[in-house]
């Protein structure tokens, strides 16, 4: 078993530097999504300071985004393509970096106290899309372009583990 370390009290540089050596370390040999996108989750939920939620939705193929693992209160458990952040992502595959929730149109309140989010594409080797990352925070602006960044290289290190 890995033992992690606590990483929430480094600057945010090495916080993610450090996460993505504990990212690499944890998933190891393993191939499986589900085992390794929750200790993903549990990983980032116990590192990285003020979230209030942080999992996978899962592409399923009627086109609807399903709820995978995940940390913090019970969550949406359906998001159409195209609605809400996580929607959006997946459907523009781009990462959505929002400062205010309230300002996004059409904003899934799955937890009434977040108030700023980020949500990563999720992309396999051949370009197909496995579902999204959504990291929730119960503070406006929390996250910038560094933390864009970070999530975002933390998320190739967990789809190499699965490709």
């Amino acid at each position: 078993m890995h033992a992690i370390s606590n990483l929430e009290h480094l600057p945010k540089r090495d916080l993610y530097a450090a996460l993505l050596r504990e990212t690499a370390a944890l998933l190891g040999s393993e191939r499986d999504l589900i085992a390794n996108a929750a200790n993903f989750a549990a990983l980032v939920w116990q590192q990285v300071p003020l979230l209030n939620w942080c999992g996978f939705y899962l592409l399923k193929p009627d086109g609807d985004l399903l709820v995978g693992p995940f940390q913090g209160k019970p969550a949406c458990v359906r998001i159409a393509r195209g609605r809400g952040v996580c929607g959006t992502a997946a459907v523009t595959r781009r990462t959505q970096r929002v400062q205010d929730v309230n300002d996004f149109p059409g904003h899934i309140a799955c937890d009434a106290a977040s108030r700023s989010e980020i949500v990563v594409p999720l992309q396999r080797g051949d370009g197909t899309l496995l579902g999204v990352w959504d990291v929730d925070s119960p503070v406006p602006a929390r996250f910038d372009a560094e933390d864009e960044a970070g999530m975002e290289a933390l998320c190739r290190v967990f789809m190499a583990s699965i490709d």
